[in-house]
């Protein structure tokens, strides 16, 4: 029997959690460094993954199948296609960031030495989340996905819960109050999708008598199963919902801005780095996959949903006072261009969502952890808090400029050849949504270029005199993930390799072809 790679990516962190929370209380930094080198090794089996991986081979590869639940025919079925080998590489890579990022966030309050808070839980959650999310993005049994999607909802409604910014942590009732109703939002939005998406795995169960992804398409492929109009539509609905809640798409984004804005930065970045990603993904693998029909049916709709969620939270991001909000009203109009690319059905515009999921996780860890580093240092995530800063803290103003410019999608850095296949692929097919979908492009930029120009530039104000610049700990963070948004934005072709023969087959799944140029005749 050959060795379990794509279990052994996932059981490392869970068992790493365990192990993490188990540690005594007087060993907090034990604690630490037991959840960071688990995160590290965990990359190291993900970086297995990508090596044994074989772009153009077979759809699904490093197969594990195993009986679970027989009476109901649900298995314990994984395998990774180039999209899922991709999104476990980018879960993995960012952990140990997200983890060295947060080093202190956990650590008891000075203030009150008699209140402890509870270190090791912090990061066997954070660890708990990475195996949930990674065994996600390998589940090929509808129903394991499913019961993966509901449960990493439970150490992520605790992360933002249970531990907020260290500056409003300081006994303030009314923080706690704020950070509890983003937890509950969180939990509740995504609860009722997915109790939604559950009527919609028993009805699939019903209609194809199975829940594995690979017999469910062998059996269209074969003819013998037929779902009535109708029925593929409703189950359609009850996934993309499910999903859509996940991604976030308007009007279904409300829970974000609440959750990072309350979350610590590090738990932000997971957030909408990492789990959100496993709604966008599931767009692609399940369905696209399983009800291709009806998701040409949806199309028309879902796009018009992307391009106001692309409009829509860029908007409110020009208008934010709030660091944190800002970031998270940009990464809704990230998802919108995300999900734009999914359902233009071309092969760019898929391949540049793609993309876009794993170059948006890079720079958007970059700029909320830099952020993070700067609300540490004053206390207060207001921009108008700030000015001058890049006069007593060079480095760290130059590496949130960089940040900011990867999230506005500058040429040169990762996120604009994802936005730029996007836009070219939703164009060939949906011009006036890819026209519309541009002023996105305009409207980053000016939140972008003002959140600068307010915090960094200008006379230093007197609260920011004699803030300290970035720390060892801290560069070591911001640094690889700048390298890698330079290297990718540069040079792409390492990603799109994997990435394209998967999209290839999506595109297959749906029976769709790249519509073909339309070039007028010469006079």
């Amino acid at each position: 029997m050959s060795f379990p790679l794509l279990t052994a990516t996932a059981a490392l962190p869970a068992l790493g959690a365990i192990a993490t929370a188990a540690v005594p209380a007087a060993r907090r930094t034990a604690a630490k460094w037991l959840a960071l080198l688990v995160s590290v090794a965990t990359l190291a089996l993900a970086a297995i993954q990508l090596v044994r991986f074989e772009p153009g081979g077979d759809r699904y590869q490093l197969t594990e199948s195993h009986a679970w639940i027989k009476d109901f025919g649900v298995r314990y079925e994984l395998g990774v296609d180039g999209i899922g080998v991709a999104l476990i590489g980018l879960t993995a890579l960012l952990i140990p960031f997200i983890i060295a990022a947060g080093w202190h966030d956990a650590d008891p309050l000075e203030t009150n030495s008699s209140r402890w808070r509870p270190t090791q839980g912090f990061f066997a959650l954070i660890l708990a989340v990475e195996a949930m999310v990674v065994l996600s993005f390998e589940a090929t049994d509808v129903f394991l996905f499913y019961i993966l999607f509901e449960a990493m909802l439970i150490p992520m409604y605790f992360l933002i819960g249970g531990f907020g910014d260290r500056a409003h942590a300081q006994g303030d009732e009314a923080a706690a109050t704020q950070r509890s109703y983003a937890a509950v939002k969180f939990l509740l939005y995504n609860l009722v999708g997915g109790l939604i998406m559950l009527a919609a795995v028993i009805g699939l169960y019903v209609v194809a008598g199975s829940f594995s992804l690979s017999e469910i398409a062998a059996a269209r492929a074969s003819g013998s199963l037929h779902m009535a109009t109708n029925t593929e539509r409703l189950l359609f609905l009850g996934f993309f919902f499910a999903f859509a809640v996940k991604a976030p798409l308007w009007p279904l984004h409300t829970w974000l801005p609440n959750a990072m804005g309350e979350a610590t930065a590090p738990v932000a970045v997971l957030i909408t780095a990492v789990v959100d990603k496993v709604g966008t993904f599931a767009m692609l693998r399940f369905c696209l996959q399983l009800f291709p029909e009806a998701s040409k049916w949806a199309t028309p709709v879902i796009v018009v949903l992307a391009v106001i969620s692309i409009i829509y939270g860029a908007l409110l991001a020009v208008g934010q006072r709030d660091i944190k909000r800002l970031v998270a009203y940009a990464s809704i109009s990230h998802f919108g261009f995300i999900i734009m690319g999914i359902f233009a059905m071309t092969s760019q515009g898929q391949s540049g969502a793609t993309l876009y999921m794993i170059n948006h996780g890079i720079s958007t860890a970059a700029l909320m952890l830099v952020a993070g580093f700067l609300i540490s240092r004053r206390g207060s995530r207001l921009i108008s808090d700030y000015g001058g800063v890049q006069k007593v803290a060079p480095v760290l103003a130059g590496t949130f400029l960089i940040g900011g410019l990867a999230t506005l999608s500058l040429p040169g850095l990762a996120p604009f050849v994802s936005e730029f296949l996007v836009l070219v692929g939703t164009f060939s097919r949906y011009p006036v949504a890819g026209v519309i979908a541009t002023l996105g492009i305009v409207l980053a930029a000016l939140y972008v270029l003002v959140l600068y120009q307010r915090t960094m530039t200008g006379p230093v104000k007197a609260e920011v005199q004699g803030m300290p610049d970035l720390k060892v700990r801290e560069l070591l963070v911001v640094a690889p993930l700048i390298a890698l948004l330079i290297f990718l934005g540069v040079y792409p072709k390492p990603l799109t390799d994997i990435v394209n023969p998967a999209v290839r087959q999506t595109m297959s799944d749906v029976q769709k072809k790249d519509p073909n140029p339309v070039v007028e005749a010469a006079k």
